[in-house]
């Protein structure tokens, strides 16, 4: 069971201030709640309840040279997320049949990896990295239902194996403790730029 999202982004804020003071002051403002209205009302249904937590207390990070997340993925605001999920869900094929999709779906489950759900409605865009690749939260009902899914334009959808995807709690809770700790996060370890502004180390893992 992962803390509240407010307690990791507490400790989160924390260690930005002692240690990535640059990358603290890059955190925005909580979000205009009529914006996350917005985000509803374009994709047609309630955010996730731990979505809306986070974007109410940052609206995304202020810097575009700033990241915060593993795999230099930066928060979006709500407005950026509302941009980002019209342009994904323009490339999502919705002339598929039910069977299409349920067989999609599957294989996803089974091989980690789907280029026909790349684009999927109810996939919510939550960060971008500098390569264009994005962090999606999952809005289908279903098993996944809550998790964070990686998606990037060549391979498409992929459902990470590590714990930190099970949810935005839990991605929230892991990176604060590895912050705190300075452990690796599935290969990725926090590092602070000359500039005082957070950055991740990746090294594969065996």
């Amino acid at each position: 069971m992962a803390a509240p999202i407010s307690e990791s982004w507490t400790r989160i804020e924390e260690w930005l201030a002692g240690h990535a003071p640059a990358t603290r002051a890059a955190l925005a403002p909580p979000a205009d709640p009529a914006d996350i209205a917005e985000v509803e009302r374009l994709v047609g249904r309630p955010l996730l309840r731990p979505l809306v937590q986070s974007l109410l207390r940052h609206d995304g990070l202020l810097d575009r040279r700033s990241w915060l997340l593993p795999g230099s993925y930066r928060p979006l605001s709500a407005r950026e997320t509302a941009a980002e999920w019209r342009l994904l869900t323009s490339f999502y094929d919705r002339c598929a049949t039910d069977e299409e999709e349920e067989e999609a779906v599957r294989h996803f489950m089974e091989l980690g990896i789907s280029s026909a759900l790349y684009g999927h409605p109810q996939l919510i865009p939550i960060a971008r990295d500098i390569r264009g690749g994005c962090l999606v939260l999952d809005h289908r009902p279903g098993i996944d239902r809550g998790r964070v899914h990686e998606v990037e334009a060549v391979e498409g959808v992929m459902r990470g194996s590590h714990e930190m995807w099970t949810s935005l709690p839990v991605l929230m809770e892991r990176i604060a403790t590895s912050l705190e700790t300075g452990r690796p996060l599935d290969g990725h370890t926090p590092v602070v730029d000359e500039e005082h502004r957070l950055s991740w180390d990746f090294t594969p893992l065996r």
